[in-house]
């Protein structure tokens, strides 16, 4: 009775920190609820009144009102119904995600030091008092912290080699917003290294689809909906909104700026696949060099799929053009994670990831400290930022002699066959 109480005891104390965490984090984004940014103002709010004024749910019938696909507008309708001030609903519902994110965060972490809950627990709560991601929810109003949740889920079923489960939590991120794109590229690369098996990505539109499919029941133009993220392409024009990216070192005359974004966007996609074929190559040489100390089993299977989303997760913002201070959300939770996987190697990620992703922020949030910052100095962090986890990656999964005896392609003990670190799924796929 003794071992069972104090076995009971550091579970208890964690439950009670987590509880403490979390109230601390909602009580500082109470603090910032009464504040109105511009884009309540100009976007969210009018939307919220549209479908006030035009009956919830009925309204998404003619859902050309707003830009956004339907499932945030879904939500949108769904708080139009409750006797709540409109502004304190929507940051509401984003704070909710937040902590939706964090639990993912929690259990990414978790996946792979399940003895030391610290330090997963340490993970959720530096996700969660993120300066982006207080703000984001908190004083924004915006819904980064929707289809970031839903990625971090899709990451952890990677993890756990649940192929359709991976690709159906990308799909719902995909169907929030545009730009869970931005991690679309770690799903190629799981797919090219047989983590991912092919047939699994139906899921993605699969998901995209039912969610569309009950505005389209009440009357919503399908093709519209489906054509959504095409017209937002086109919506701004300016090389850079604000985001600590390559374009920041960028001058180009006024009125010059639609062929530079069209080039940017070529070459942003070369590298981009450069960048996939270089972590399939190295992923696949790590599988080849399994026996390798430090190589094989759960460490290994994590680093080939956190590693590349870091990278991409901040890689393909920095390249492309067009891109808002905000765009770098899923870099700063990323960052986190990273982080508290290398430690030693990455402890600082986070830190320029945040400089240069909040710093930006500021430009927009604080007007009076603007004239003082430095959009190409936060460009040059994210750059550094960039830099600093492809060092990592290079040298996780770099050249490395395979122990004597070792078979390639083969982890000591496994199945013949089977993928290191996948689900059963793809091991019966690879056979």
């Amino acid at each position: 009775m003794e071992v069972s109480a104090e076995a009971e005891r550091p579970g208890l104390e964690w439950v009670l920190w987590g509880v403490s965490v979390v109230s601390a984090a909602l009580l500082v984004r109470a603090l910032l609820l009464e504040y109105e940014s511009p884009d309540w103002y100009f976007f969210l709010g009018p939307w919220y009144r549209y479908l006030e004024e035009n009956g919830g749910f009925h309204a998404l019938g003619g859902a050309d009102f707003s830009d956004y696909n339907v499932p945030y507008l879904y939500l949108l309708a769904a708080l139009s119904y409750l006797p709540v001030p409109a502004m304190t609903a929507v940051k509401c519902v984003s704070i909710l995600f937040d902590l939706l994110l964090a639990s993912y965060a929690y259990r990414i972490v978790a996946s792979w030091r399940p003895q030391r809950p610290g330090r997963a627990f340490g993970a959720a709560a530096t996700v969660l008092f993120l300066p982006t991601v207080v703000t984001n929810s908190g004083w924004w109003a915006q819904a980064d912290g929707i289809f970031t949740a839903f990625l971090l889920g899709g990451v952890l079923h990677l993890l756990r080699g649940r192929s359709w489960w991976a690709c159906s939590f990308f799909g719902l991120a995909l169907a929030f917003k545009l730009q869970a794109v931005f991690l679309f590229p770690l799903l190629l690369v799981a797919v090219l290294t047989r983590r991912v098996t092919w047939r699994s990505l139906l899921a993605v539109p699969a998901v995209y689809v039912a969610l569309d499919l009950p505005a389209i029941l009440l009357g919503a133009d399908p093709w519209r909906l489906l054509t959504v993220y095409v017209r937002q392409t086109g919506t701004y024009q300016d090389l850079t909104l604000n985001a600590p990216s390559v374009y920041q070192f960028v001058s180009v005359p006024s009125g010059e700026e639609d062929p530079v974004r069209k080039a940017g966007v070529l070459v942003a996609g070369g590298l981009v696949l450069a960048l996939v074929a270089l972590a399939v190559r190295a992923v696949r040489g790590a599988a080849d060099r399994a026996g390798r100390p430090g190589r094989a089993g759960g460490a290994d299977a994590t680093s080939a799929v956190l590693l590349p989303a870091a990278v991409f997760a901040i890689a393909v913002p920095f390249l492309l053009p067009s891109m808002h201070e905000r765009y770098f959300y899923v870099a700063d939770v990323l960052s986190v994670l990273v982080a508290f996987h290398r430690p030693r190697q990455l402890w600082y990620l986070p830190v320029l990831v945040q400089l240069a992703s909040f710093g930006s922020y500021l430009k927009f949030i604080a007007p009076s400290v603007a004239p003082y910052l430095s959009m190409p100095a936060h460009g040059a962090l994210m750059l550094l930022a960039l830099i600093a986890v492809l060092r990592v990656a290079a040298r996780e999964f770099g050249p490395g002699p395979a122990p004597e005896g070792a078979v390639p392609g083969t982890v000591p003990g496994a199945v013949p066959g089977a993928v290191p670190g996948a689900g059963p799924e793809v091991r019966a796929a690879a056979q």
